[in-house]
């Protein structure tokens, strides 16, 4: 079973915190509410064994990543 990695990469001041398994074509996975990259957990093993480079992150305001301060900060246009 491939190992899956934690890590936290900053982009425009924001902490995203993701979890990462294999080599090859990234495949990015993205929760929905109320979930989290856990949500992702298999998936991220049967990819990488299947020679892809997988991620899932936890969006804004989730699990480890950063969490704004502000209530309009959430919309969705500030998510993407």
């Amino acid at each position: 079973m491939a190992e899956l990695k934690h890590r936290v990469v900053t982009a425009n001041g924001i902490r995203i915190h993701l979890v990462e398994a294999g080599k090859g074509p990234l495949v990015l996975m993205v929760h929905g509410f109320p979930e989290s990259w856990y949500s992702w957990r298999h998936q991220l093993h049967a990819l990488a064994e299947a020679g892809y480079r997988a991620a899932a992150i936890d969006v804004r305001g989730y699990g480890r990543s950063s969490a704004p301060a502000g209530i309009d900060e959430y919309r969705m246009m500030k998510h993407v």
